[in-house]
């Protein structure tokens, strides 16, 4: 068979029924039954279309993210994950296709829908166990509904992960909240701090004072106890804020990760395609509305595009450090090097050799790999290679 090259496509679904307050996505405030289910499906296989010929690729992995995929009709889901499996000539065996949903419009019978529109993975936004966290941070569930949407994503699909977040004001530890869902049976897990975005409403409070979160000395307390947890479970620790029995990793994020190209379709979706050594980069009109009106009268898919740029090899070098430095199984060198056709390590070798003096990286075979236990520090160690 010639060489195909792995293909990741993300779908972004740009409508919530409620904008966090944390939140700096590009999505807007919509009642479900406002939302143009149909015809933004309809848009998204228009736009796929305008992508051009996708037969020398294989297809790994769909990710129906946004937003608050789980406010769209199942329907309308399966139309568009039918179109985008169909116009690949390949595709990867026990394909992954998630969807991240809310717990509020995480229904059982919404669960089972995207199960029968083939939905294998469904991705739910807990963040928090404790209902004063949860109106702290603006989610319309509470704990019970967060519990409720777990067991009705399990009933309906074999893989489920669950958001959980710290770093929230008087959080001295998320023992509690990791025990109830490790108790759900879920097998794997995103942990991350919550991050303070400007242009958000907590940014804007955090601009004014006014806002209150914990210490970092408590966040890398609280990261350095889940961490320990999880192991305890049998959870590998596979990427900074990720953990999965074996087997359960997410493919698409690890697709990433490596470097892999992935197409991107819907209001506000980043795209990556890989051209030799070089990359376009390109990211759609970020409202749901103006995309919508954008793909009816697109002759291309630029037409639809707010925004595009070439990536060099040094770019994509960088992206795939900083990137593939955050996992277990760090960057493969050899394969970076095939990939754009140069050493990635050319004019950063004092750097790199500094690093591996103090122990910040290591060498494993063609790999090059931050040690767990200078993930806390990633965001200094990747900056001393650029």
């Amino acid at each position: 068979m010639p060489h195909v090259l792995d293909t990741s496509v993300y779908v972004h679904f740009p409508w919530c029924a409620k904008k966090c307050p944390y939140c700096d996505f590009a999505t807007r405030k919509r009642p479900a039954e406002a939302i143009p289910h149909e015809a933004y499906a309809d848009a998204l296989l228009r736009e796929l279309v305008l992508r051009g010929d996708l037969r020398g690729r294989r297809l790994v992995s769909v990710f129906f993210g946004g937003g608050t995929p789980s406010l769209w009709a199942a329907e309308a889901l399966g139309r568009v994950l039918a179109g985008i499996r169909g116009a690949f000539e390949h595709e990867a065996p026990e394909l992954e296709v998630t969807a991240e949903c809310n717990p509020q419009s995480l229904t059982a019978e919404k669960a089972r829908g995207f199960a029968a529109a083939g939905v294998n993975r469904l991705s739910v936004g807990v963040q928090s166990l404790r209902d004063d966290q949860l109106r702290f941070l603006g989610r319309l569930h509470d704990r019970e509904g967060a519990l409720r949407a777990l067991s009705d994503a399990a009933a309906a699909v074999p893989r489920v992960s669950a958001d959980l977040m710290f770093g929230m004001p008087k959080q001295h530890a998320m023992d509690a909240e990791i025990e109830a869902v490790l108790a759900t049976g879920v097998e794997h897990v995103s942990a991350y701090s919550l991050t303070i975005e400007p242009g958000t409403q907590f940014g804007e409070l955090s601009r004014l004072g006014r806002l209150e979160v914990a210490p970092d000395d408590d966040v890398a307390r609280m990261f350095q106890a889940a961490e320990a947890r999880f192991a305890e479970d049998g959870f590998a620790h596979y990427e900074v804020s990720n953990y999965a029995r074996a087997g359960a990793e997410a493919r698409h994020n690890q697709h990433y990760w490596r470097g892999g190209d992935y197409l991107a379709l819907g209001a506000a979706a980043v795209g990556c395609l890989g051209e030799g050594a070089a990359a376009r980069r390109y990211r759609n009109v970020k409202d749901g509305d103006a995309y919508l009106e954008a793909v009816g009268g697109a002759a291309s898919a630029a037409d639809v595009e707010g925004w595009r740029e070439t990536l060099g090899p040094e770019e994509r070098i960088q992206e795939a450090l900083m990137l593939g430095l955050r996992t277990t199984e760090g960057v493969d060198l050899g394969a970076l090097e095939a990939r754009l056709g140069c050493d990635p390590l050319t004019g950063r070798e004092a750097a790199v050799e500094r690093a591996l003096a103090t122990g910040e990286l290591v060498r494993e075979g063609g790999r090059l790999i931050a040690p767990r236990a200078q993930w806390l520090h990633l965001d200094g160690i990747t900056a001393r290679l650029f």
